[in-house]
């Protein structure tokens, strides 16, 4: 199975990392330029078994699910319903405490793992996925890292945490 990963680090304690990568509505959008919106579906709260429903800004959706939820170190999501031409993709977030330069904050690793359909396209498909779903992630996980320092990012996560 094919995967793309990304890491940062952030001056921010794992547990506001956890926090940022788990935002949605408007804050969500102050650092995630990959989606147009992202909601949970039927409660408020992320957790194992819960559903989201992301709207990305170049037109596909997708619902996808929690298949862990242990804050402040990682959290798992595989998908329940997306574009045709993924028969499987699964994401997940790992949060470990790094000091960079006598600074404490937080190494951030971001995964997809994906399948493509049909079969006989994976040869073709895997490379241009590859390059793309690489480019969105690394653009993706520098963008949290920007909202790990945007004062109403975490004046938020503070609020709720």
């Amino acid at each position: 199975m094919p995967q793309v990963v990304a890491d940062t680090w952030a001056p921010v304690t794992p547990g506001t990392a956890f926090a940022v990568s788990q935002t949605t509505g408007e804050v969500r959008l102050r650092w995630d330029r990959f989606i147009r919106r992202q909601q949970l579906i039927g409660t408020d709260q992320p957790g194992k078994g819960v559903q989201t429903l992301t709207h990305s800004r170049i037109g596909p959706k997708m619902i996808s699910q929690y298949v862990s939820y242990r804050p402040p170190t990682s959290v798992g999501m595989t998908m329940v319903k997306g574009p045709w031409f993924f028969a499987t993709f699964g994401g997940g977030w790992r949060f470990t405490p790094e000091t960079r330069d006598g600074i404490d904050g937080c190494r951030a690793t971001w995964k997809y793992t994906y399948t493509i359909r049909p079969g006989w396209l994976r040869f073709i498909a895997e490379p241009i996925g590859q390059w793309l779903l690489g480019r969105e992630i690394r653009a993706r996980i520098a963008g949290w890292a920007d909202g790990c320092q945007d004062p109403v990012v975490l004046a938020a996560v503070t609020s709720s945490q």
